[in-house]
């Protein structure tokens, strides 16, 4: 059978829904970002070092460094193909994947939820509706669920188009074997052979369409929170607030990465499409910084639209990050029998979790 065959829904039309759905995304944030710098604050903006010129180069400082910081975590895992103590199949990828984990989900609760909170809450905002209700935890959970839907419902139908393929490699393979083998036990033995074989090929193309949903999902997620606090920080003109976010979120764009980096790998897309990802991962908060020095000017982030889109946008991201962590990280290598089967290796991912999130954690000081 042709293993190309089992692969081509996954790797054209998986990848046509990520391209779709970046460039609504990143156009949606364009319109945001343009009604943010046409509102008002509902307070007088605070007395605070003020220093355009001195803050524009730490906003240069930063742009540089979260991007070499993001590329290199995105682009550590792929050493794994160069290194072979590091590749996805040994035990040692377990506990990487574990420490990524807990940074994906620290960065959820303790960097993105807290942000999405104070928007929503926020005093400038009107007391009907966001007052008399918790949408930060709504759309969070909701995004959770929209999440699970995307993610069962994908898989599901790349399993069934797989399944149908493979069907009918087998069958065209039985013909065949109709045609040329007239002996009944040596058509039986030969026919089972090929069954097992198209099984442990269908088995080995669902896991692969499983990897490639989740690096998708997981980068967008990310993505939503990158841009976010990119304009935030290319919009702040107090060099006081910058300096110690300069280190913070070089940091926490590494290890994002890392995390990021080590799904992209599993997913094995084609060359084209890891480096693309890459470069989407990496150039996304340093161009929110460079939306935010162009819009500095005219951007007052306690309007009610600066607070409504960064608080929705990071409830949702959170949402999404939480489950990703939780469902398609932690569950799925957790439980793995090969994980479940190795108390050493079962202790060193627990270890490795907390490490990941006490680092985020520690990070929030900052960031």
């Amino acid at each position: 059978m042709n293993k190309k065959l089992l692969l081509q829904p996954c790797s054209s039309s998986s990848w046509n829904v990520f391209k779709t759905f970046a460039v609504v995304l990143l156009s949606f944030l364009v319109l945001a970002v343009s009604n943010v710098c046409a509102e008002c604050t509902c307070d007088p903006p605070e007395e605070g070092d003020h220093n355009k010129k001195e803050a524009l180069k730490y906003k240069i400082v930063a742009f540089v460094s979260i991007l070499v910081a993001g590329a290199i975590g995105v682009a550590l895992p792929q050493l794994g193909k160069k290194i072979p103590a590091i590749r996805p199949e040994k035990d040692i990828f377990f506990v990487i994947k574990a420490f990524a984990a807990g940074v994906i989900l620290a960065t959820a609760f303790i960097h993105i939820l807290p942000d999405a909170f104070e928007s929503l809450s926020s005093p400038c905002l009107k007391e009907n509706p966001w007052a008399n209700f918790p949408f930060t935890g709504f759309i969070a959970m909701m995004s959770a669920i929209l999440t699970l839907m995307v993610d069962t419902l994908a898989t599901g139908y790349y399993r069934r188009s797989n399944f149908k393929n493979t069907q009918g490699a087998i069958m065209d393979h039985n013909q065949g074997q109709d045609d040329h083998v007239h002996n009944y036990a040596t058509h039986a033995h030969s026919h089972g052979s090929a069954s097992a074989m198209e099984s442990s090929e269908a088995n080995a193309s669902s896991e692969l369409m499983r990897h490639r949903v989740i690096s998708q999902v997981l980068e967008l997620g990310i993505v939503v929170h990158s841009v976010i606090i990119g304009i935030a920080l290319g919009a702040s003109e107090d060099p006081s607030s910058i300096k110690p976010l300069v280190g913070a979120l070089t940091f926490h764009q590494f290890f994002e990465g890392v995390g990021l980096g080590g799904c992209i790998t599993q997913a094995k897309f084609k060359s084209r499409a890891v480096v693309i990802m890459i470069l989407f991962f990496s150039l996304t908060t340093p161009i929110g910084i460079g939306i935010g020095i162009g819009i500095s000017s005219s951007y007052e982030e306690n309007s009610p639209t600066a607070l409504i889109t960064s608080g929705v946008l990071d409830a949702a991201a959170a949402g999404i990050l939480i489950y990703m962590s939780l469902v398609d990280l932690l569950a799925a290598d957790f439980m793995n029998p090969r994980v479940q089967q190795n108390a050493k290796l079962q202790f060193s991912a627990y270890v490795s979790l907390l490490v990941g999130a006490a680092c985020m954690a520690i990070i929030a000081k900052w960031a």
